[in-house]
């Protein structure tokens, strides 16, 4: 990014020289009666005044005007900034003819008829408006097609972390330690309850069947989620045996509210995985989703200490991080940490 910065300001100062050095070179091009001390002269002072005057334009539309979140006031601004730096350009110009008249080279016919514009206010900020609109029209056409340029590579990124992301995603979801543990687990309840080793057997393969059919989707209703949310916690409960309990207090009006999918499986898994399983009494797991003003929050709670191994990818919070990226930008939030002997992971999801 810093990079990027430089290679903008070199190329800003680059093409500063190179136009005001056209727009001034015309000086040298004109006919034989205004002299070559005067040629010299009005370039390096025409050199001086444009760039000058126009360094200072810029500096002010980068401070004062936002091009990111382009308003009606920001209009306003930028035409204050071209009477400004007109009226500037027109009274340096001014100021040099003086000060060539002043320095005392005899003037030839040609160079007096010249010298009599320097006199006239009206024609010198009519002039000094046409140079600094057609420099504010070119830098802000460069300042578009430099923005658009910068947006479409922002997209193709986007495009290419969305299917990082999703790759991720897929691996986080199909955990495998979790279905050996599902399988081992309901072969050794098929010895004692058939009936209950089969309802088992259905609900891993709907957390399966899940997985792989909603990891294109980008949102789906609260109530699908919660669904693979209890097959995975039925599951989780034969691993844990008397050691897990959850609790669930959703509000009934988020129901229907859409959000990513697998985000909740993903924060009560965590949950499972690093809090419950680390502890020799087990502990318990609160699911909390309710409205808020203009979002939804999404939130769980698991007994035990924020500890996480060095060995961990932490795949599935990297996932959440990601699809909430990707998807809202800046909007939404996810927060992790430690409160009293509680972990608690908090996402907020808005809804507008």
């Amino acid at each position: 990014m810093e990079l990027s910065g430089k290679r903008r300001t070199y190329a800003f100062w680059i093409l500063q020289l190179i136009g005001w050095g056209f727009i001034n070179s015309i000086v040298l091009l004109v006919p034989k009666e205004i002299s070559v001390e005067l040629s010299i002269f009005s370039f390096i002072f025409g050199m001086f005044i444009g760039i000058a005057a126009t360094s200072m334009l810029r500096w002010y539309l980068k401070r004062f005007v936002s091009f990111d979140d382009f308003k009606w006031i920001d209009l306003g601004k930028i035409f204050i900034g071209l009477c400004l730096t007109a009226f500037i350009f027109a009274g340096l110009n001014i100021a040099f003819g003086y000060l060539y008249i002043k320095i005392g080279f005899v003037l030839t016919e040609a160079e007096k008829v010249m010298f009599k514009g320097y006199n006239n206010l009206l024609m010198q900020i009519l002039n000094s408006f046409f140079l600094v609109g057609a420099w504010m029209v070119t830098y802000l056409v460069i300042k578009l097609l430099l923005k658009l340029n910068q947006e479409r590579i922002e997209r193709l990124e986007l495009n290419t972390s969305l299917k990082q992301a999703q790759l991720n995603t897929l691996k986080g979801q199909i955990n495998p330690h979790f279905m050996f543990n599902s399988l081992n687990n309901i072969r050794g309840l098929m010895l004692e309850d058939v009936n209950r080793s089969r309802e088992m057997l259905t609900k891993l393969s709907e957390i399966l069947r899940y997985s792989l059919t909603k990891n294109n989707v980008n949102d789906i209703p609260v109530r699908e989620e919660l669904e693979v949310v209890d097959n995975y916690i039925d599951l989780s409960k034969i691993q844990f045996e008397n050691r897990l309990d959850f609790i669930k207090q959703v509000d009934p009006e988020t129901l229907d509210m859409k959000i990513p999918p697998m985000v909740i499986q993903l924060l009560i898994e965590n949950a499972a995985k690093h809090g419950i399983a680390n502890l020799k009494n087990g502990g318990r797991i609160v699911l909390t989703i309710q409205r808020m003003d203009d979002g939804l929050l999404i939130e769980v709670r698991n007994t035990g200490k924020l500890n996480i191994s060095k060995d961990s990818t932490q795949l599935g919070l990297q996932n959440i991080k990601q699809r909430l990226k990707l998807l809202y930008a800046d909007k939404a939030s996810f927060t992790l940490e430690e409160i009293s002997d509680e972990v608690m992971a908090k996402i907020i999801i808005p809804m507008s």
